[in-house]
């Protein structure tokens, strides 16, 4: 995660995992958000509540450039604002009627999203190319000693792992909890991506072994 004094910037999901047209949950350190990606490709993040009835806005559906409540259909445009209560078709929803949103940017196929007002942009990324995201059940501590690496000030480690390189781009989600951003240097071919994908794998295996053991009584 990268922070300023002013705000943080959090890498959410890879930009191949959220297509035109879609929304899925996600976390930051401020809570968790429904983040969408209208039809014409922008992206937002919204607070994860309908402020009508609270259901999760990230269970709902993406039509055109606004995104609607699975519940009763409340849509809410980039900015936050309420546009249509179909209930109530002929009605104009008052200014007052919005759910918060965060800033997001789109750098290196990684979609971050930004907390407060951060004074920084995120990380270029430069050379790097994202491969997957993948969960895991371990505190950047114990990733960075399964790794035998140590992350930057962005969140980025590098490691070796056999005779490959990998960059990881870590967000920490909970006390034992981080999402793991996978990235090469280049594209690679399919053999060089699978053998990546598996030795992040077993290095999450490795991770999440040490965290029981720091857990354990």
């Amino acid at each position: 995660m990268l922070s300023d004094p002013t705000g943080s910037w959090t890498p959410v999901v890879l930009s191949a995992d959220l297509p035109p047209g879609t929304v899925v949950p996600a976390r930051t350190p401020a809570g968790p958000i429904a983040l969408w990606r209208s039809a014409s490709g922008r992206p937002s993040a919204s607070a994860d509540r309908c402020p009508h009835r609270g259901m999760r806005l990230s269970h709902g559906f993406v039509r055109g450039e606004t995104l609607s409540c699975i519940y009763h259909g409340w849509s809410y445009g980039q900015a936050g604002n309420c546009l249509r209560i179909p209930a109530h078709p002929g009605l104009a929803p008052p200014e007052t009627i919005r759910v918060a949103t965060h800033p997001v940017e789109e750098v290196g196929g990684v979609l971050w999203v930004g907390v407060g007002e951060p004074a920084t942009q995120p990380p270029q990324l430069a050379g790097l190319v994202p491969l997957r995201s993948l969960q895991a059940r371990a505190g950047v501590a114990a990733i960075e000693a399964a790794a035998g690496a140590k992350a930057d000030a962005d969140g980025l480690l590098e490691t070796t792992q056999g005779s490959q390189k990998i960059h990881l781009l870590l967000a920490c989600q909970e006390r034992d909890e981080t999402l793991i951003h996978v990235l090469l240097e280049g594209e690679g071919s399919v053999a060089e991506r699978v053998a990546a994908s598996r030795a992040v794998e077993a290095l999450r295996r490795k991770a999440e072994a040490l965290e029981m053991e720091r857990d354990a009584p």
